[in-house]
């Protein structure tokens, strides 16, 4: 009968050697072996995993628990995945597939990827601060009275590579992490010293300890192996330490690629002393003097488990985990090897180490002593218990929309009124509600929700000015029931909160309906944290405000122009850019509901691809006032604004133009139809109140009629049908024109599209809409252009 017990070291170090197999066999295979059909490089980072390989395998084999959520670095993806197949977690196809269609992913994601992934990595940095955000986000959920406490706390993880402290949004994270008390959050950095283009400087890790300890960050160097702290311990093992941190990173990663001879001349002719130093030296073969320098602390088990489990307590970790790039592999220590990858004759090398046969190279224990007891002792490890770790959380029923009255609002106003109407009742809704804002919460209309529901603070902070009597709207109080997160003024650090609160559901297991709230033209300071948190289907509202020119005094700068482009591209999010309060109150009480489906659907036919499925929402909104339309605003018509556009004025069969418009400039549109009007002519006024689930909607039609459903008919498809084909079609918006520009194209019509294209500048509405050609005039002259001369 086969021996099934091991000892707990020696198994997670042979399933480190096995990850590094794993995971450079995997690159190898999709680079080299599987048919490259287009001739484009496949790519992966047989160095980069490997230098993480024991630090992973560690955490993943020996010190994780399933509450524990996890960011890895993307360019150990390969080792991951590797990982998760060793666990029974991945499929061997997906390996063999690794960054081709299907397959496992060239860097670890939520939703593309079919194992265990918690944070999606990909764009360098962000899985780091992310999980700060998750940490600060648990923290939240872990203090409402409606939420479940029977769940123990879990680590918030990131496992970084030491070049990806360059980013900056690390750095305004810290700050934003010091001031909300972060807790239980771990950061890795696998400090190999080597990045695409070079070796890093000397005394990085120096700034890098005085950063995260001048946050409040407890910091954990692992620098030095088991076997080196042995040898420190013998005669001459203080002269070679001494050595070993006076060295500096390039010539450290330039031996372990000679390999021991060039360790041992080197040592020699620099420590050596015919004496203690020179016996050290001499007690160990080349092989056993090029082991002992590669046995850095962050590649030995035995000094990773010691320190990660005696790493106790909430306060916020980096542990510093000295590396090579490379390691256990032929690329160890080459400057080269970041995008390098092994031969053929390096690999068939690396094989013959690992004990592999042909044949077994997918196999996962193959090569390993006592394989039945690696295999029982992966199938006890805490972190593979078996049960989803993707967690749910019910639907939270809308109350419906919160209607605010017909008089003269913009829509930003309107915003703030919905929100207080739902701040004023106790429904579930409301409950769930959190928001946050990069310093803009007054001057993006939050104040009174926030005078209700409070900021958050794990613990009670009174309003001083309050306190002491002194007259202020802002009645502010930080206490753990409050619903406001307020942030620094960093959009990066926006968009990270509401990608981790919009994933509280799947992360810890309550749901959260994130509102967020920024500047218009500042989405794009943002840009790459708002599309990482919409690729891993975070659900979030986000309201960006005041928009485009019509922010007039404030000139360029603070002017958008992109952002309804933004706003169509942006897989993920629906976009809309209402003109009235009562079109707002109907498409936020839809958000809500719409940033909570969950279900399957076609979306490649859906008539709106995401909106079976949901996603999160996108509102671009306006400080200009706008008069307001006596209607009900309910039935079809309510239905049609959700669909993205609706007849203000309809077509009738001798209709000459069609004027169609989003968002503030429907007071335009509405004075240039007017003015046509008294030329006799017929005008119909097209509302669009989203560009963006238009043109989807228009596209999913034209591809199932491709497909063979004949009869696929989009809502603009169904609207531009009533109007005659010798009618033009005049679109204003307040942003680029391209958003609206695409009309023509549904049915064939005529079309001029006026919008802005050009930064900006100080002056009135009226001065500026003139100067740009979207006021009323240049709407009828337009229009009066498309006429034909008649």
């Amino acid at each position: 009968m086969a021996d099934k017990s091991i000892d707990r070291v020696a198994a997670i170090t042979a399933l480190t050697r096995k990850s590094i197999w794993l995971a450079s066999w995997m690159i190898h295979h999709a680079n080299h072996i599987r048919p490259n059909v287009d001739g484009v490089k496949v790519g992966g980072h047989q160095a980069s995993s490997a230098s993480m390989a024991a630090l992973m395998a560690t955490l993943y084999f020996g010190v994780l628990k399933p509450e524990d959520r996890v960011a890895v670095k993307p360019h150990a993806s390969p080792l991951f995945h590797a990982i998760q197949y060793l666990m029974g977690r991945q499929t061997r196809q997906k390996l063999v597939d690794f960054r081709a269609f299907g397959g496992a992913q060239s860097y670890p994601s939520r939703t593309k990827d079919t194992e265990d992934v918690d944070i999606s990595t990909g764009s360098v940095g962000l899985g780091v601060a992310f999980t700060a955000f998750a940490s600060l986000v648990q923290d939240y959920v872990r203090a409402k009275n409606w939420a479940r406490n029977d769940r123990p706390e879990g680590r918030m993880i990131a496992l970084a590579g030491d070049a990806e402290l360059d980013e900056g949004n690390i750095y305004e994270c810290l700050l934003e992490g010091w001031k909300h008390g972060l807790r239980n959050c771990w950061w890795v950095i696998d400090y190999n010293r080597q990045s695409l283009d070079g070796v890093v400087r000397e005394g990085l890790y120096q700034r890098i300890e005085a950063v995260f300890t001048a946050f409040g960050w407890r910091v954990v160097t692992l620098k030095y192996g088991a076997l080196q702290r042995a040898a420190f311990a013998e005669p001459g093992g203080d002269r070679l330490k001494d050595w070993i941190d006076a060295c500096p990173n390039d010539l450290y990663s330039a031996l372990m690629f000679r390999g021991g001879a060039a360790w041992r001349a080197r040592l020699s002719d620099e420590i050596g002393d015919q004496g203690p130093v020179s016996a050290l030296l001499d007690r160990r073969s080349d092989a056993e003097l090029a082991a002992l320098m590669a046995n850095l602390g962050g590649h030995c088990v035995e000094s990773l488990l010691e320190q990660f489990e005696a790493a106790s307590g909430d306060q916020p970790t980096v542990f510093i985990a000295y590396t090579v790039k490379g390691w256990g592999t032929p690329l160890a220590g080459h400057k080269d090897n970041h995008a390098g990858q092994m031969t053929a004759a390096q690999m068939a090398q690396l094989q013959a180490e690992h004990g592999i046969d042909a044949g077994e190279e997918w196999d996962p224990l193959a090569g390993l002593d006592n394989p039945d007891a690696l295999q029982a002792f992966i199938d006890a490890v805490p972190f593979n218990a078996g049960t989803s770790r993707r967690l749910s959380s019910p639907v939270v029923k809308t109350p419906g929309p919160q209607f605010i009255g017909t008089g003269a609002t913009s829509t930003q106003a309107a915003f703030g009124r919905i929100l207080d109407a739902l701040a004023k009742t106790d429904s579930a809704l409301a409950q769930r509600i959190v928001s946050t804002s990069p310093d803009v919460t007054v001057s993006t209309n939050l104040g009174a929700w926030v005078n209700r529901r409070n900021l958050f603070a794990s613990e009670e902070m009174a309003d001083l000015f309050q306190k002491e009597s002194i007259p202020s709207t802002q009645k502010w109080r930080f206490t753990p029931e409050g619903q406001h997160i307020e942030l620094g003024i960093a959009e990066m650090n926006l968009f990270l909160m509401l990608g981790a609160a919009g994933l509280s559901h799947s992360l810890f297991g309550e749901r959260l309906l994130p509102i967020g709230t920024l500047y218009d033209p500042f989405i794009a300071r943002g840009l790459d944290a708002l599309n990482y948190a919409c690729y891993q289907d975070a659900r979030f509202l986000l309201v960006a405000t005041p928009s485009g020119v019509s922010l007039a005094g404030e000139g360029g700068a603070h002017q958008s122009i992109s952002s309804p482009l933004i706003g169509m591209a942006q897989d993920g999010l629906a976009s809309f850019e209402p003109a009235f309060a009562d079109e707002l109150s109907v498409i936020m009480d839809w958000a809500f509901d719409y940033m909570q489906r969950s279900g399957d659907a076609r979306p490649d036919l859906a008539d709106w691809p995401r909106d079976v499925t949901g996603g999160s929402v996108y509102l671009r909104l306006s400080t200009r006032s706008l008069e307001q339309p006596p209607r009900q605003m309910a039935g079809a018509l309510a239905d049609d604004v959700i669909r993205g556009a609706y007849w203000l004025n309809p077509p009738s069969p001798q209709c000459e133009v069609v004027i169609a418009y989003q968002g503030v400039l429907a007071s335009e549109a509405i004075e240039a139809a007017a003015q046509l009007g008294g030329d006799r002519r017929n005008v119909a006024v097209l509302a669009v109140t989203s560009a963006d689930r238009l043109n989807a909607g228009w596209q999913a039609a034209q591809r199932g009629r491709l497909s063979g459903e004949r009869g696929a008919e989009s809502h603009i498809d169904k609207l531009l049908s009533e109007v005659p084909n010798r009618a033009g079609i005049v679109t204003a918006i307040d942003g680029h024109p391209a958003t609206l520009g695409w009309l023509g194209s549904v049915r064939g019509h005529r079309t001029i599209a006026l919008g802005v294209e050009h930064f900006g500048q100080t002056g009135t509405v009226s001065d500026l809409y003139r100067h740009f050609g979207i006021d009323a005039a240049s709407i009828a002259t337009a229009s009066r252009s498309l006429f034909g001369g008649r």
